[in-house]
This record gives structure tokens, sequence and C-alpha cells, in this order.
């Protein structure tokens, strides 16, 4: 009996140990700041690496200085908005302290991509509560809030003379009408190769710069899709609030806010702007892209309040004439570098410089 006894307890042992290990295989490390980090320095398709953050638990650092690093190692902001989304749901993450008694109201809010958190046009940009640009038109008795739109970026051999000149570019139109995949564009600047001052594009781009021969100094042009905004305004004097002060990877201090006429080109978007660049300018991962100091763009002259940092009240200071016009994020100095890697990728100051809030001005508008 005694040795029955102890081989019973032998194989419940064995079987302990067998179910222990089994457990532990089945439980993934949760993902890590270093482990986005990691994806992204392999190449690996943007894609890829956000269908990783959703689908893992996540132990991220959400903390200004993990935000920063993230930036500084080429994290994308669609990549960034993801390891927030899984940390906003529950991931605890090395700067995020975690409250002691949750409230029950947000733990039955539902995720952050619900339909009321998400913007319904096909080319916007999500915009996190709280954390990325908003911009809001102020009316009398309501508020709408404008979906955020993100330029895309193409190329052309043509002096940014005038943007008249650039719509009646037809090479240009030509190009933005071609298109290249995301992940082609995202290794381009990864590697920083010619390739992506050739052709370069965002996510959902029917831009591109797929010109034929190679130049020292091309002209970089910033348009907007479709030829006509979704939002059309009634009133020729419009008023907004615009919010930017928690984008990640982004000093407030650095831009404010402004209002462009944009350019309709061909039938196929609108112009916003362009300036000139060295060929590669594109893909460089270096803030040295003086872009601003000579870009081109309709400003239209304004009246600005600056409530505190990252947030104003503007307006323009006249009545606008029917037409095409978009609010977007400028910095405060001429001077500011960029890199280049950060503008076509849509990501930190290229985030903040490639957004664009498009209305348009009926021709009935009060």
């Amino acid at each position: 009996m005694n040795t029955l006894t102890r081989w019973f307890l032998i194989v419940l042992s064995v079987a302990a140990a067998a179910a222990s290990v089994s457990s532990a295989q089945q439980t993934p490390k949760p993902l890590t700041n270093a482990d986005v980090i990691k994806m992204v320095k392999g190449g690996l398709p943007e894609s890829v690496v956000i269908s990783s953050i959703q689908s893992h638990q996540g132990k991220f650092d959400i903390s200004p200085d993990g935000l920063i690093a993230l930036h500084k190692a080429g994290v994308t902001q669609p990549e960034m908005d993801a390891i927030m989304a899984t940390s906003g749901n529950g991931s605890s993450g090395a700067g995020t302290p975690s409250p002691a008694s949750p409230n029950p109201a947000a733990t039955n809010s539902g995720p952050p991509s619900s339909p009321a958190a998400a913007p319904s046009a096909a080319p916007t940009v999500s915009t996190a509560k709280s954390r990325m640009p908003s911009v809001t038109v102020l009316q009398e008795n309501t508020s709408q809030q404008l979906a955020m739109e993100k330029t895309q970026l193409a190329q052309t051999k043509t002096k940014p003379t005038s943007m008249k000149n650039l719509a009646a570019d037809a090479a240009l139109t030509q190009g933005m009408q071609t298109g290249i995949n995301t992940v082609a564009m995202s290794a381009a600047t990864h590697i920083n190769s010619g390739a992506g001052g050739s052709a370069v594009q965002q996510a959902g781009s029917i831009f591109s710069g797929a010109l034929a021969k190679r130049k020292p100094s091309v002209t970089y042009v910033w348009g907007v899709p479709n030829p006509v905004s979704a939002n059309v305004l009634q009133t020729d004097s419009p008023a907004f609030s615009v919010k930017f002060a928690n984008t990640p990877g982004v000093n407030p201090d650095d831009f404010e806010p402004a209002i462009v006429k944009l350019t309709p080109a061909q039938n196929t978007c609108r112009i916003v702007g362009a300036t000139q660049g060295k060929e590669d300018a594109a893909s460089s991962p270096a803030a040295d892209w003086q872009m601003y100091s000579s870009f081109l763009e309709e400003r239209v002259a304004v009246n600005s309040q600056k409530v505190k940092p990252g947030e104003y009240r503007i307006s323009p200071t006249a009545p606008l004439l029917p037409g095409e016009y978009g609010l977007v994020l400028r910095p405060v100095s001429k001077s500011k570098k960029f890199s280049g890697g950060d503008v076509a990728r849509g990501q930190g100051d290229g985030l903040m410089f490639d957004s664009v809030w498009s209305f348009q001005i009926s021709a009935d508008a009060q």
C-alpha cells in the first residue's frame, strides 16, 4: 500500500508540473516598447506591427519619455495610437498609474474605436480623444467637430511659383493618380534610400512622385484627396476652436493654427502648399529640412487668440469667398526644421504639418 501511495503521489507531482509548464507556455509575454521598436527596425509592415499590438497583452511605457523614445525610434503615429488604445483598455504602462478602483461607467464604455468616437469619412485619420489634434467649428447654439484629414505628398519638376501653376501641371496630376503601396514607402523611409525621394506615399494615398528623371532639387507638393470637401459651411465667417496640446512627441509651443485657401487640381485633389527640397529629403530621418522657410501657400488673414499652449480660437478677419479652404497647423518659426521621414510617414512634427481640416464655403453662405 505504501508503494502504491508513493507512486500515486509521484504521478500527481509530475502531472502538476506538466500543467504548470503548459500554462506558462500558453501565456504569452506582454509586449513592451522594446518589442515594438524591434519590429519597426526589423522592417515589418505597419499593419503587421499594429495587428501584433492589438492581439497581444501589452506592458507599454506611455510616459512622456517613453513616447518620445518610440517617436525617435521610428514608430509611426498609427502604431503609437494602437499602443495608446491598448494601454487605455487596461494594459499596464510603465509611466501610467493604475487606479485603485476603476469607474464602472468607464469600464463598460467600450473601446476607443466605438462608433461614437470614430470618424466616418474614409480618408480621415482617427483622433484619439485628448491626444490627437482636434478642430471644432463654433456656431451660435451648436458646435461641429471636423474630421482630421492627412495630406499626401508628391513631387514634380515644376518650380513652386504659384498654386495655379502647380494645379495645371499634367505630370504632377498623373503622378498623383498613380499611387504606390504603403509597404514600399515605409521601407524606403526606413533605409533612407533614393526610392523615398522618387515616390513618397502615406497610408491610403492616391499620390505618387513616380516621375522619371532624378534632379538634385525637386518640388514637394502637399495635397488633400478629392476635388471638394465634405464639410460645407453656410457661414462665410466661421470661428474655430483648435486643440493640440497633448499630441505625442510634439512641443505645442512650436505650432499655431492657420487658414489656407485650397487649390483644386484637375478634378483630382486640392493642393495645400509646396516647397523645394533635395531629391531624397522625404526619406531622410535627420531633422535638417527647413522646408517651411520658403513654403508656398495661400494664407488667409485671421484673428487668432492663444488660450494656452496648444489651444487657440481662430477666425478669418473678413468674410471668406465661396470655395475650398483648410485649417492647418504651422510652425511659429519659419526656420523650424523637420525630418523628411517624419513628414513622409505623418508622425510627430510631420503629423502636425500633414494634418488638414478642410471645409467649403458655400455659394449662398451668409
